[in-house]
């Protein structure tokens, strides 16, 4: 493990090398290709991994991001990102394990590198720690192509099919100016209206005034439950009306029975889409309930790839896609997830509850999306966490975000954190 302190410049320009090797063949947009044409071969020659201080504490948030920094023989850096789960470093061993296979490859191969390492990856039963440093991977790469060409990634992944993104706000726990979403729903909403956020998610089943999640493991719920855990969504309506779309996330806590009988009660209310009932472990499961009611039933980023998505399009089992572009194989993978989603005419919802490097490459990979939904936000993050690392968070205006036009994923990394200590950036491997 070895430390390095570094200003801006040096990690921006280190950050733009990365195995740009994953991209997938149905993603080789007319732009990417120029790109990498333009800039030739980028031969990967170090890869790098930032911890954060195990104590650390940003407004009551413990960082568990995991940084991937890949470096080129032409000096471009790009930096990826992945979250929670085993840790640290569990990434850092899955990265070491892989080095190998990424040292001395062309970043610009984007397809075939992704191909290759999943190949390795999916000798054992493959997710988890493997196909969170995949997703870490893929994003650096685009971001070097990006610095490489001198373009955004959305640039590189189609241009804008939406100039702006409507976003949503998810509690989930995360406090808004000192209020959370149980306590004060009106003031939340009131709060959101006034920034133009017209969106909110909220998590009445598990973290509400019953929680029978807990009390019964998921297995039963009576009807005076069901009627006390509507008593958030109740005061929002009274509050706003139609005005704030409101979104249920059920943390896959619930058997088939009580998620039909939770979905039932919710139907007078205009629920948007009722987000990961039950464990995406049963797929037929999950076709009955969305044919037991007219609430959307959104699959989350629980699943990584296309190929843990596709038996839920098949079976119309899914109303709403959502994928985390850090767990889900990275921006090329979200792409190609949304592709075939769009088959179905299904729209996608990035899911962006993790670092701020996901943010970022989320507001990318959904600027260039035609079946784009709606994206959500998270204000305690990007208004309280992510500016102790980042000089530039995009935050919504009147309701929307914008995707930054600078060369790759347009990251402004605060060198302060790798001064302080905060940060280390630890050396996995090198040619």
């Amino acid at each position: 493990m070895q430390g390095e302190r570094i200003n801006r410049r040096t990690f921006l320009n280190a950050a733009g090398a990365g195995t740009l090797g994953l991209l997938g063949t149905g993603l080789c947009t007319p732009e990417a290709r120029a790109a990498a044409e333009r800039v030739g071969p980028l031969k990967l020659t170090k890869i790098e991994a930032v911890r954060f201080r195990r104590d650390l504490r940003i407004q009551g948030i413990a960082p568990d991001w995991t940084w991937v920094r890949l470096h080129t023989d032409q000096g471009i850096v790009g930096i990826g990102e992945s979250y929670s789960g085993a840790g640290h470093e569990a990434h850092v061993a899955v990265l070491k394990a892989y080095a190998d296979r990424i040292l001395g490859r062309d970043a610009t191969d984007i397809e075939r590198l992704w191909q290759d390492l999943f190949y390795q990856i999916s000798y054992a039963p493959w997710g988890g720690a493997e196909t969170r440093m995949l997703s870490a991977l893929n994003i650096a790469q685009w971001d070097i192509l990006g610095k490489a060409a001198g373009l955004p990634v959305y640039r590189l992944l189609g241009g804008k099919a939406q100039r702006t993104l409507r976003v949503y706000n998810t509690m989930n726990g995360w406090p808004i100016n000192g209020m959370r979403e149980h306590d004060a729903p009106e003031k939340l909403t009131e709060f959101l209206l006034s920034r133009g956020i017209k969106g909110i998610k909220i998590y009445p089943y598990d973290r509400g005034p019953v929680n029978a999640a807990a009390m019964h493991g998921g297995t039963f719920i009576s009807q005076a439950e069901l009627r006390q855990s509507l008593d958030p969504i109740q005061r929002i309506r009274k509050t706003a009306g139609d005005e704030m779309d409101i979104f249920l996330d059920l943390s896959s806590r619930w058997n088939l029975t009580c998620s039909v009988l939770i979905a039932h009660s919710l139907e007078p209310y205009g629920i948007m889409y009722l987000e990961d009932p039950m464990l995406a472990d049963n797929v037929e499961a999950y076709a009955t309930l969305a044919r037991q009611t007219s609430i959307p039933i959104c699959i989350s980023e629980r699943l990584a790839t296309r190929f843990g998505f596709r038996e839920m399009f098949e079976q119309r089992a899914v109303g709403v896609v959502m994928w985390d572009v850090t767990w889900c194989g990275g921006i090329s993978e979200a792409k190609k997830i949304s592709y075939m989603a769009d088959t179905y005419k299904i729209p996608t919802c990035p899911h962006t509850g993790g670092g701020p490097v996901l943010w970022f490459a989320s507001i990318h990979a959904a600027t260039s999306l035609t079946n784009f939904f709606i994206m959500e936000s998270v204000y305690h993050l990007y208004h309280d966490v992510y500016p102790h690392f980042i000089e530039n968070v995009p935050a919504p205006v009147e309701g929307y975000v914008t995707a930054p036009d600078a060369p790759g994923l347009g990251i402004e990394v605060r060198d302060e954190p790798f001064r302080n200590g905060d940060a280390v950036i630890e050396s996995i491997a090198e040619l």
